[in-house]
């Protein structure tokens, strides 16, 4: 029964909260080792939970503000240069690449479709950066075609979820 409660709490958490999601698992993940290690063990899921939830929630606006301004320069080109998310995300000053969102969005809202739909394709251009060159770009076609078919809601809600996993990649 307790089993049952837990991946009930893990399964409500990860659908309701997917940023806690994370380390939601790994600290209530236990080992079948010794009674010292468990408590060895519990003790550091504890402490990485501190340590990495906080800079996790802080990462999170600054990797969705990257994605759209990365996605919204590629097709607008409003800056002279191309820059990586990594460098967006790591090495730029957070209110240069607002100033610079911003300045790309031009009459569109933060919170406007544009706004979500260039996070999106920032997001999911991230995702597949690892692939071959070819096989990102077919699946960044089949990405384009997925976002335009869901609604306003879908799209806030996968922005969140990617964004949530992205910024897992960028803790240091």
């Amino acid at each position: 029964m307790k089993i049952e409660l837990k991946l009930l709490l893990i399964v409500f958490v990860c659908y309701a909260l997917p940023s806690q999601a994370w380390w939601l698992v790994s600290a209530n993940t236990e080992s079948a080792a010794t009674d010292d290690s468990v408590v060895d063990n519990k003790a550091h899921n504890e402490s990485l939970k501190k340590r990495f939830s906080k800079q996790h929630q802080q990462l999170i606006p600054i990797v969705a503000v990257a994605d759209m301004f990365f996605s919204c320069n590629q097709i607008r080109k409003t800056d002279k240069i191309n820059y990586s998310l990594g460098f967006l995300i790591n090495q730029m000053d957070r209110n240069t690449l607002a100033e610079k969102l911003g300045s790309c969005l031009g009459e569109d809202a933060m919170k406007s479709d544009a706004a979500l739909n260039f996070g999106l394709l920032g997001c999911f251009h991230d995702q597949l950066s690892h692939l071959p060159k070819a096989e990102s770009e077919q699946k960044m076609k089949l990405v384009k075609q997925a976002v335009s078919a869901l609604s306003h809601e879908e799209r806030k809600k996968s922005f969140t979820q990617c964004v949530t996993e992205q910024s897992i990649h960028y803790l240091k």
